[in-house]
């Protein structure tokens, strides 16, 4: 190969630039201009084995020996190309379902509690259907005993007693047992009454009582309350209509304002009166 080309490392072929020497005083080799002719024969006053021309000698052969080093490298190392090293994504974490995530929430709530009132009487009445009679929009009561501070776990064998004033706001007393009995919880805590709808009286808001005694020594006496919607259109009838309905049977008793939330029985009109389903908890 001509020592006058170079070689890129892509492969083109270029001329070789003269090397570089330190600046000299102007001689008869590097005149320029119009006059300037070649001169071939030996420069006046300088010897052949001067300084000057074994300097330009080595400094010739420094670059011819660069060039070919270059070439050398560009014919045996191959072209590589870097690309920017892409992070590795992290793995999407799979959600897991705790053990609390997927237990079931409790579905009962501690009942209030509240007196049994001035007309309460210890009878040993087990019957389901307590009405005896009365008139009255049919209610049936489906209630579930259970132990609030154990999971909601059933209260099987549990006593429950209910008695509430008639449409007249009327309640049973001496001889008479109307709107009162008493039933006894299966083993899944559940038991069923017949009675009415309760009247109004004394400027209370219309409720029924109830007491449970899970075993002999210990009881729950509580209220039940009714959404007010619903005794406004039941007492536009027979045979609350006897009677003038107060306009917001509820909301002038400051008992219903405290247990109202807990305690009030989400009514199901059907065609011959209503039903209501609810889990009282007890502790």
């Amino acid at each position: 190969m001509n020592d006058n080309t170079t070689t890129t490392p892509t492969g083109t072929t270029h001329p070789a630039e003269p090397p570089t020497e330190p600046p000299t005083e102007p001689d008869a080799t590097s005149r320029t201009g119009p006059d300037a002719k070649p001169l071939t024969g030996p420069v006046p006053g300088r010897a052949s084995g001067s300084p000057a021309a074994g300097r330009r000698a080595l400094l010739l052969a420094a670059g011819s020996a660069a060039a070919t080093a270059l070439l050398a490298t560009a014919c045996t190392t191959p072209a590589t190309r870097t690309t920017a090293a892409r992070p590795t994504p992290s793995p999407t974490p799979v959600p897991t379902r705790s053990r609390r995530a997927t237990a079931a929430a409790p579905t009962c709530v501690l009942a209030v509690t509240a007196g049994a009132g001035p007309y309460y009487l210890d009878l040993d009445l087990v019957r389901s259907d307590i009405t005896q009679g009365r008139e009255g929009a049919p209610l049936r009561l489906d209630l579930t005993v259970v132990r609030a501070t154990d999971n909601c776990r059933p209260v099987p064998d549990a006593r429950v007693e209910l008695w509430h004033a008639d449409a007249d706001g009327q309640y049973s007393t001496g001889t008479d047992t109307f709107l009162r009995g008493t039933q006894i919880t299966d083993p899944t805590g559940h038991c069923v009454f017949h009675t009415i709808v309760p009247g109004w009286y004394a400027g209370l808001a219309p409720h029924i009582h109830v007491k449970i005694r899970p075993t002999p020594h210990t009881e729950t006496t509580s209220q039940f309350f009714f959404p007010e919607d619903h005794l406004t259109s039941i007492y536009t009838r027979h045979p609350y209509a006897r009677r003038t309905p107060p306009a917001h049977p509820n909301t002038r008793d400051p008992r219903y304002h405290k247990a109202a939330t807990t305690m009030t029985l989400p009514l199901t009109p059907h065609p011959t009166g209503y039903h209501t389903t609810y889990t009282i908890g007890i502790t």
